[in-house]
């Protein structure tokens, strides 16, 4: 253990648990919503938890472990430290699947052990917040703000999961989705992305407070009557949009490690137009989409942007050439086909059609997404280039 280089800096083991999470626990959701499996946790519901707090949640931690002490001037936390938080989402992760085959009381148990190290880990961000003396602090506090919206939304979550509360339990997801998962992504994106790009473009430092206000009006429209978020929706089209334009970012972009990257940022006005014509739509037909405006923003912004800063940050850190080879080139226009089956699998099932089929293939093409990536990069995580191994102690 003391001499692992999979544990010898914090986003190794977070980056390894939350691919293989993406990999496992979407296979099962694709047995237990197709009834090959029985599950003992509705299917919906297991999705949810699974992809918003053991894919995501541990992505965050790995990255913001890594980089906040850089950000704020601090030293690397240490090893105890962040492997406190990491034992929880890996024993949670694995427990979680456990109940959902045989003991829903299992689950129970472990989401509530899950929700400890996600409220852990937030608390030593904000001791890292706390004790930095650096000048520029803005940004860090308010990712800091959108991931204690995420310990909320998981409290939140617990409670409705425990009692059966569905009202709860969709309340919750609305905050982790908007103010957590969507505004971290974000957050990180504005500070690093220009900056990895050289952009000569000016950024709008009121951007972050401005959203923030934007999406709790979302959230509770969406919550007192469904789908009348649609107005703050094209305000947000354009507000993003705008905002990224103003950036001047280099696109289209020579360096895959750089595209990737814009086109992530260039899917949030394309979901956000989505959403408001979507939820404009099902608000006056009642014309159901299957989530689509909130899978165009999981996975056209955030998962894209996971798999670009996850690659970076792989190839960085392990020492290796930060460049992208033929794999991680193909992998980033993978994540393309990834958001398109699924855009195409909720229209299908809008007209009505049996949409199984494209259903099936949104769900193969993640799995294969996450597969040729772990596949690629995880031995790198967990073993490093031969140089970083002798280096160990």
């Amino acid at each position: 253990m003391k001499n692992s280089y999979f544990l010898s800096q914090p986003h190794q083991p977070f980056f390894v648990l939350s691919f293989l999470n993406a990999v496992v626990f979407m296979f099962f959701f694709a047995l237990f919503a197709k009834g090959i499996i029985s599950s003992k946790i509705e299917p919906a519901i297991y999705h949810l938890y699974s992809i918003v707090y053991l894919v995501f949640t541990p992505a965050f931690f790995g990255f913001l472990f890594t980089t906040f002490p850089k950000f704020l001037a601090t030293p690397p936390i240490e090893k105890v430290v962040y492997l406190t938080i990491f034992i929880p989402f890996a024993i949670g992760s694995l427990f979680f699947l456990l109940g959902s085959l045989f003991f829903q009381s299992m689950a129970s148990f472990f989401i509530f052990f899950t929700l400890i190290g996600h409220a852990l880990g937030v608390n030593i961000l904000r001791k890292i917040y706390k004790n930095s003396k650096s000048e520029d602090k803005f940004d860090t506090l308010w990712i800091l703000i959108f991931m204690s919206f995420g310990v909320l939304s998981h409290l939140l979550f617990y409670i409705g999961y425990l009692f059966n509360i569905n009202g709860l339990i969709k309340f919750s997801v609305e905050i982790s989705i908007y103010l957590y998962l969507f505004m971290v992504g974000f957050g990180v994106a504005q500070r690093m992305v220009p900056f990895f790009s050289d952009a000569t473009g000016i950024k709008n430092r009121n951007i972050l407070k401005v959203l923030t206000v934007l999406l709790i009006l979302h959230v509770v429209l969406d919550t007192v009557i469904p789908h009348l978020s649609f107005v703050v929706d094209f305000i947000l089209v354009y507000l993003i949009g705008n905002e990224i334009l103003n950036w001047q970012l280099p696109f289209p972009n020579k360096n895959p490690l750089l595209w990737i990257l814009h086109l992530a940022l260039f899917w949030i006005p394309v979901a956000f137009l989505f959403s408001g014509i979507s939820n404009f739509i099902s608000l006056f037909w009642e014309v159901k989409f299957l989530f689509l405006d909130i899978h165009i923003l999981m996975l056209g912004f955030l998962t894209t942007i996971l798999i670009g800063f996850g690659t970076r940050v792989t190839l960085g850190h392990s020492k290796s050439p930060l460049k992208a080879d033929i794999w991680a080139k193909i992998l980033f226009f993978w994540t393309q086909v990834v958001v398109i089956t699924r855009i195409v699998t909720s229209l299908i099932f809008s007209f009505g059609w049996n949409f199984l089929f494209w259903f099936d293939i949104s769900i193969t093409v993640w799995l294969v997404l996450f597969g040729v990536w772990s596949y690629r990069f995880l031995k790198l995580l967990i073993f490093g280039k031969e140089e970083s191994l002798k280096n160990i102690d």
